[in-house]
């Protein structure tokens, strides 16, 4: 009886100084998270203070490697270790040869006989094929023309740029992902180029110092005589440039002459409109004239230039005696043959026993 108390206290005492030695010592610093390419190595660092007994490295839950003080217990070549003292402290380093991409995942090291750990979190990157299809180009100067560059099996999809080197009135590009191949995209470049040069399109991994490119030669052809003509072909700048400065200064020149037009259509109705006036103050000044003609015609004037060789008029006895003969002669007249009175036409009195110098009147 007292024996096997004995054995129960010795028990408990190995027991009391395992734990006591096991909370001694501790995880001072985990792994941190690393981002690798695939086929190359990853390395993750625990480091821990003296008195362990066993470290253990595990890969999504799965126990891949263990370190005991006197060596490390390697189950897989795909996981190595190396332990060195830095400080006092120990150091455990677990890489992994030729990383695949179902090695991404989680990162853990872990102590026996320790609730505490650490861990990290590890990123495959693939970095898949680039190319041009056709290689080397053949393109007409002066003519746009689009350059393709594509990207397969990348993981993540990594970011396409392009660098020319020839010589090109104009030059873009955008990346577009693949509908059916979620590891893959196209990068399309729109150039006019104007001379031979190189072209190369590079893929840059996200998060990684680490690109891929590739060159090809870009060889620059006069266009064929005639194309110019045809349906579809651009004219080269410079006679897009001319033509342009050519329409603007015959746009100015007939905008001039409808100006010339306009002005010269108003002086002309100007001076239409003044000519008409001129000759109705004219056709005024006429009619003006010709009234004063005509009331200085009607009130008669005497014609001192006439002289006649007629006697003067006879006496008043004469002038009955001519009276009554003219009257004796009246009533064998028709009336078809009847002169005029003397109101419309003058009358000559003249004696014919005595002619004399008579001077007459003519009233018109």
């Amino acid at each position: 009886m007292e024996g096997s108390w004995k054995g129960i206290l010795a028990v408990l005492v190995v027991l009391a100084g395992l734990a006591a030695s096991g909370s001694s010592y501790q995880i001072i610093e985990g792994p941190r998270n690393a981002t690798v390419l695939e086929g190359s190595e990853a390395s993750f660092n625990c480091t821990i203070s003296p008195g362990w007994s066993l470290i253990m490295w595990a890969l999504n839950g799965r126990v891949v490697l263990s370190i005991t003080p006197k060596e490390p217990i390697i189950t897989d070549k795909h996981f190595t270790s190396v332990s060195y003292e830095e400080g006092g402290n120990f150091i455990s380093e677990m890489i992994i040869h030729n990383v695949q991409l179902s090695d991404a995942g989680h990162i853990k090291c872990s102590l026996q006989n320790s609730d505490r750990d650490g861990s990290a979190f590890l990123s495959v990157q693939v970095m898949g094929a680039l190319h041009i299809p056709g290689g080397s180009l053949i393109v007409t100067e002066d003519e746009p023309c689009n350059v393709n560059c594509c990207a397969v099996g990348w993981s993540p999809l990594p970011d396409i740029f392009w660098e020319v080197g020839v010589q090109a009135s104009h030059s873009s590009y955008y990346s577009v992902p693949e509908p059916d191949d979620l590891q893959g995209a196209v990068s399309i470049l729109t150039l006019t180029p104007q001379g031979n040069g190189t072209l190369t399109c590079v893929a840059n991994m996200t998060g990684l110092h680490t690109h891929k490119s590739v060159t090809v030669n870009l060889t620059v052809v006069q266009p064929p005589l005639g194309s110019i003509d045809k349906p579809g072909t651009s004219l080269p700048t410079w006679a897009i440039i001319l033509l342009a400065v050519s329409f603007s200064l015959l746009f100015i020149l007939i905008l001039v002459l409808i100006i010339i037009f306009c002005c010269c259509c108003v002086s002309r109705r100007e001076n239409k409109e003044s000519s008409y006036q001129s000759e109705i103050r004219k056709s005024a000044s006429v009619k003006t004239d010709k009234e004063a003609f005509e009331t200085k015609s009607k009130s008669g004037n005497e014609n001192y230039g006439y002289i006649s060789d007629i006697a003067s008029l006879p006496p008043r006895s004469s002038e009955a005696s001519v009276s009554e003969q003219h009257s004796s002669r009246q009533p064998h007249q028709t009336p078809d043959d009847h002169w005029p009175g003397p109101a419309s036409r003058p009358q000559v009195s003249f004696n014919v026993a005595s002619p004399r110098k008579v001077r007459n009147v003519t009233l018109v």
